[in-house]
């Protein structure tokens, strides 16, 4: 039986308070959930509606002990999307760690990013390029925050996000350090390293000028139109995609 005090525990992890002081987080949806049930991440409880169960019921048998299924309706009442007919799951937050570069790896780092929407999208775009490792300022939004896991599509499960002064961790990693900025080397001519850390900066402001004189190269994506500037998480993908060719 789904309780009130189940229900007021999911609904504390809307917030990041939250979500600290328990080290859980929630995770939503037909697709993030069953990229969670395929993962090792450890799961507290959950609640399925009867759609999802039967589609599902082998994986969740293996892997979850505390669950219950309920109504659609009920889903949608406890979590943050505003359609969901399949799952909600709380699960245990994990130890991120410093990541170490290996040969011909690419690193992102992300300076400031406030948009949760926007940094699961960059979760999902470094997780289709091959990206293991996201090193991100203090400053930038919660990696477990609903929207990020949900903007992700269960590519939270393969990133490794650390969140660290980026001041004071990029001169240590003694790497090229690429910046992106609206001035710069044309991404489509530029030689890019075999290996190296991709930075990029808020949505409004860009990269912060405490960071600029820790950049190795400057970059850009040259506008052929009239539009002011690029979304972040696209920006990102069209740099990657440049770098990995």
């Amino acid at each position: 039986m789904f309780t009130k005090n189940q229900s007021k525990l999911i609904k504390s992890l809307h917030d990041k308070k939250g979500r600290k002081e328990s080290d859980l987080f929630l995770v939503e949806g037909e697709k993030s959930s069953v990229e969670l049930l395929n993962s090792d991440f450890e799961i507290e409880y959950a609640i399925f509606t009867e759609y999802f169960y039967n589609k599902y019921s082998e994986i969740i048998e293996k892997g979850i002990t505390n669950y219950n299924i309920v109504s659609q309706e009920e889903i949608e009442k406890n979590g943050t999307l505003e359609s969901n007919d399949s799952a909600l799951i709380v699960a245990k937050q994990k130890e991120t760690s410093i990541p170490i570069l290996k040969e011909e790896e690419i690193i992102l780092a992300l300076d400031e990013i406030k948009d949760p929407g926007n940094l699961g999208t960059i979760i999902r775009i470094a997780d289709w390029y091959g990206i293991k490792n996201i090193v991100a300022s203090e400053n930038t939004t919660d990696f477990y925050n609903p929207k990020t896991i949900s903007a992700s599509k269960g590519s939270f499960t393969r990133i490794n996000v650390f969140y660290t002064n980026l001041e004071e961790y990029l001169p240590k990693t003694k790497l090229p350090i690429l910046g992106a900025f609206l001035g710069g080397s044309d991404v489509h001519t530029f030689e890019f390293p075999k290996s190296g850390m991709l930075l990029m900066g808020n949505e409004s402001n860009g990269i912060n000028k405490d960071l600029e004189n820790i950049i190795t190269e400057k970059i850009t994506i040259p506008s052929y139109g009239e539009a002011e500037s690029l979304n972040v998480a696209i920006a990102t993908a069209v740099i990657l995609d440049n770098w990995k060719k």
